[in-house]
This record gives C-alpha cells, structure tokens and sequence, in this order.
C-alpha cells in the first residue's frame, strides 16, 4: 500500500509569500490533484501532461469566475515551475498569461 502524495512536501521549495496565500495555493493545487485524479487516474505531478493542465485550466474551470481561473493558473505555474517544465510548451491564451506570469514570479 503506497503511502498519498504529499503536495505540501512536493511545492515546499517553489511557494513564497503569505501563510494565506500559500494555504491557498496548497489548496487548489490538491483541488487539481483531485480532479486530474478523478478523470485520468493520474495520482501527482510527476505523471501530468499538458494536457491534463489544459484541460484543468479549461474544462474544468468553465463554470468558474475570472479571478478564480487567474489563481488557479497562478497555482498551475507554481506546480509547473517545480515539475521544471518549460512553460512556452503552452499554447494560445494561456501561453501568454504563463509568460506575463513567469515574470511576475520572477520578481518576487
């Protein structure tokens, strides 16, 4: 029997900033886990594709408001810069915003 994975453990080295905004972050990111989980048996990170992001980012999300897919792609970029994927893999609307994103994070 394998043990859960640990999110927290696995973006301790890429989350900055509030206790707030890094429980929040922690939290969507096992919100993500759980969904991509739930639709391809995919248990952590390590095993995601683009595809799974994407279709977080898009299906998922479609019913959801802007500022909540803004953190949520917030969450995803974190989760991306830890799996140390290159971001310009991205296509379309959302390779800019990860590109605006990136330099933001870059700033911090």
């Amino acid at each position: 029997m394998s043990k859960p994975f640990d999110m927290a453990l696995f973006l301790s080295g890429v989350l900055t900033g509030s206790s707030s905004t890094q429980k929040r972050h922690l939290r969507q990111a096992r919100t993500m886990q759980a969904a991509i989980q739930h639709r391809w048996q995919r248990d952590n990170p390590w095993t995601w594709q683009l595809k799974h992001v994407r279709w977080f980012l898009t299906e998922y999300l479609k019913d959801h408001s802007n500022a909540t897919r803004y953190y949520y792609r917030l969450t995803s970029l974190l989760i991306w810069k830890r799996l140390d994927r290159d971001v310009k893999l991205l296509r379309g609307n959302e390779v800019i915003f990860f590109l605006e994103s990136e330099a933001i994070l870059q700033r911090l």
